[in-house]
């Protein structure tokens, strides 16, 4: 192949990242740290991830019977050393309803007013204090908004809920949470995109109109992304397992494998119709951030955190 031919062979290879995209909005998901090395990388990839000016970064729950420990801290410091829009997740199955609603008012004191309202991990064992609990997320969905004051987000499956009787029944189940005050479905990970559009138009024919944010998850670490994949049903492709074969111990090939991967599902997304796109960190700047460039966003120049 001579020179003239090799440089057409790339510029139609690569044709598809020049082509404009319909306007995106990003957000990204963080965890509360463990120890303070985990919390060190959490505030280095924060400084990094903030230059993409994403619309908010939400933040999970830590296990046991708190709905908020280690939530609370960490979306008070996004927004008051980073300048963040945080946005605290809040669970409700492993407290009472009173426990749940006192956090909830905190929020709403403290100036939050986006929730991501999720039912959370049942208790292994039923507690026997006799307090009430909310059993359903619609059913915390109803209090918030009755509460006032909120934006609230839930929880959506392109592939259904593991513990979901049907497809059918889990879509049900969302139809209940948005008519009961939601006004945002955030997906849980799937690496099937034409599951999301499937599931985005079965939202549509059920009447479901609130906004859909897709979540992806660049994958940086294939066999830990398997092992949490089996615990919450979601589907690993063979072709995505494929492309990760041989590289156990190479994590820095990973990472990009993972970008790449990501980056076409995010464009696909879009183009598609979907404008909300939700990146799955899991405390990582490296590979979201590869993906969003390979999108078109460039990050900001750095700006100084608030000491």
């Amino acid at each position: 192949m001579n020179p003239t031919s090799k440089a057409r062979f790339a510029d139609r290879r690569f044709a598809w990242l020049s082509e404009p995209l319909p306007p995106i909005t990003i957000s990204f998901e963080l965890f509360p740290a463990k120890t303070p090395g985990a919390a060190t990388k959490l505030w280095e990839a924060v400084d990094k991830l903030r230059a993409l000016d994403p619309a908010y970064i939400s933040v999970t729950c830590g296990a046991g019977g708190n709905p908020a420990e280690g939530t609370e801290p960490l979306v008070a410091d996004l927004r008051e050393r980073a300048g963040l829009q945080a946005v605290p997740h809040l669970t409700c199955a492993s407290a009472p309803k009173s426990a749940v609603e006192r956090i909830a008012e905190g929020y709403r004191a403290s100036g939050f007013r986006h929730l991501v309202a999720l039912r959370g991990d049942r208790p292994k064992e039923s507690p026997d204090d006799g307090a009430e609990r909310y059993r359903f997320a619609a059913e915390l969905v109803a209090r918030l908004h009755a509460l006032g004051g909120f934006e609230i987000s839930v929880a959506a499956y392109p592939e259904p809920h593991p513990e979901a009787l049907s497809a059918a029944a889990d879509l049900d189940n969302l139809k209940r949470k948005i008519d009961a005050g939601a006004s945002r479905a955030i997906t849980q990970y799937c690496f099937d995109t034409e599951t999301i559009l499937r599931f985005r138009d079965r939202m549509s024919a059920a009447g479901i109109t609130a906004p859909l944010a897709v979540g992806i998850l660049p994958v940086h670490d294939f066999g830990q992304v398997r092992r949490f994949s089996d615990r919450c049903g979601a589907s690993v492709p063979s072709w995505l397992g494929a492309l990760f074969e041989g590289l156990e111990d190479e994590p820095a090939q990973q990472n990009l494998v993972g970008a790449c991967v990501a980056a076409e599902q995010a464009r696909r997304l879009s183009v598609e119709g979907i404008p909300e796109l939700h990146f799955y960190t899991v405390n990582r700047a490296e590979p979201t951030i590869a993906a969003c460039r390979l999108l078109g966003l460039r990050a900001a120049p750095a700006r100084a955190a608030a000491a």
